[in-house]
């Protein structure tokens, strides 16, 4: 057994890796070390935690960490990337049910977890904690299911409002706040199972205005409830390494909400208020979207205008992802620049349908760390761009984002395509993005649109360069 100061120590390192595992994930040239460093964080915790006086019974831990790492292990290796940010928001929901499960189980036996006055009831200062795990927990897990089903398409991803909606969610909230007052004050069991309750509904009543827009934020959202949960419960645990990582994922979870919002010009609550962007029409036909021409073209005319470029700019979306054509597109990234073609890759913060959704993407496929650009580094660069490649991204190229203030989408930071000389959209339709607003960019004269699948369309593409 390790001294008290040895378990310190070591989830001191623990935690001093995972500060650098959130650094290293910071970039995509380094993600991969992150994840080294923050799995071995980890556990190093896990193993110092486990030779503790407090762990008594290995048979129950040895089962559930075999039961967790096979069924963890199977899914992880069987997701698709395009269903990476549902998988991600339902592994917050377990993160919440954890933290819920804890705090029950610390109500129920206080002897157990230390946290028993003389009386055998709960310290007040442990009342508190888990008042602050458990509601936190009980929003993280039902929110996060709520968001599980709307990218997995298990629910609609428009937006469900009615009248009063925000009124009940105000009125959730206090009665909420007064049983977890009145638990602290009395620790008794039905002011707490009301707490528990009323946020399980709140998390509902709270994911089920927001529409698909907004998915990105609220994945981010969901990420920093889960780790603010973490370190509720371990305040009842009085586990320093759990406090610290909880600390630190909710805190950077939180700063990547606000990056995100700001890279969409909106604020945090007008996006939890709700109601923006949802499932839109597919639209089968050129011109069926208000009956706008566009300009229409095929694979072959869209190779002849890459090839006899001197630039090239691609900017992937969710499209990318769906038709996973990553890697057919990373063999057409090195058919032009075996012809001497400059090309880069365009990324928007809030590209895909989770933080860092398209940048994964691409490194999946290899592409080179060095031609995948953020907004703010290559926007400058589409006003002396021969061709843009658009592959399955809307809303992020709306030019009605700075010419139509009536646009709910007007002031929204974008990628600047409509500056390129020439651009060429992949998409399947002229169906509107997750926005739900038609894209002016389409019916542009210097537009061309390829009506394809995206991998079908960059096969053929490669094929006419060949």
């Amino acid at each position: 057994m390790l001294s008290a100061n040895m378990v310190e120590l070591a989830y001191l390192l623990a935690a001093v890796l995972i500060i650098f595992a959130l650094k290293g994930l910071a970039s995509p040239e380094t993600a991969r070390r992150g994840n080294a460093f923050g799995m071995l964080g980890l556990g190093i915790a896990a193993l110092v935690t486990l030779q503790m006086d407090a762990v008594q019974n290995y048979a129950w831990i040895v089962a559930a960490i075999a039961v967790g790492g096979l069924f963890g292990g199977v899914v992880a290796r069987k997701v698709p990337m395009t269903h990476m940010p549902q998988t991600v928001a339902f592994m917050h929901s377990l993160v919440g049910l954890a933290a819920v499960m804890i705090a029950v189980s610390a109500f129920l036996d206080p002897v157990a977890y230390g946290i028993a006055n003389a009386e055998g009831g709960l310290y007040m200062a442990s009342r508190v904690e888990l008042f602050l795990g458990t509601f936190i927990g009980a929003i993280t897990f039902t929110a996060s299911l709520i968001a599980f089903g709307k990218l997995h398409g298990l629910l609609s991803g428009q937006p469900l409002t009615f009248a009063g909606q925000h009124l009940l969610n105000l009125l959730l909230g206090l009665v909420m706040l007064a049983a977890g007052i009145m638990f602290c004050v009395t620790g008794e069991m039905l002011p707490f199972m009301m707490m528990l309750v009323i946020a399980m509904v709140l998390g509902v009543t709270l994911i089920v205005p927001i529409g698909g827009a907004d998915m990105p934020v609220i994945v981010s959202m969901l990420n920093s409830y889960s780790g603010w949960a973490a370190a509720g419960i371990g305040f009842t645990l009085g586990n320093n390494m759990l406090i610290i990582a909880g600390a630190l994922v909710g805190s950077s979870g939180a700063i990547l909400s606000y990056i995100m919002c700001k890279a969409m010009n909106r604020s945090l609550f007008n996006v939890l208020l709700g109601g923006f962007g949802g499932d839109t029409a597919a639209v089968s036909t050129a011109g069926a979207v208000g009956q706008r021409p566009v300009h229409s073209g095929a694979a072959e005319d869209a190779a002849f205008l890459i090839k006899n470029a001197r630039s090239v700019i691609i900017v992937p979306g969710y499209g990318l992802a769906v038709a996973r054509a990553q890697h057919v597109l990373k063999e057409l990234v090195e058919a032009l620049l075996a012809m001497d073609v400059q090309v880069k890759f365009a990324i928007h913060p809030v590209a895909g349908r989770m933080p860092g959704h398209m940048n994964v993407l691409l490194a999946e496929a290899d592409v080179p760390y060095d031609i995948v650009f953020e907004m703010d580094e290559i926007n400058p660069e589409f006003s002396d761009t021969d061709v843009v490649l658009v592959i399955g991204a809307n809303d992020v190229t709306n030019p009605a984002s700075k010419t139509d203030p009536s646009s709910p989408i007007y002031g929204m930071p974008i990628l600047d395509v409509s500056k390129a000389e020439h651009v060429v959209v992949i998409k399947r339709s002229l169906a509107a993005g997750y926005a739900g607003l038609d894209n002016d960019l389409f019916y542009m004269d210097k537009t061309m649109m390829l009506f394809d699948d995206a991998k079908k369309a960059c096969e053929s593409m490669l094929q006419a360069l060949d």
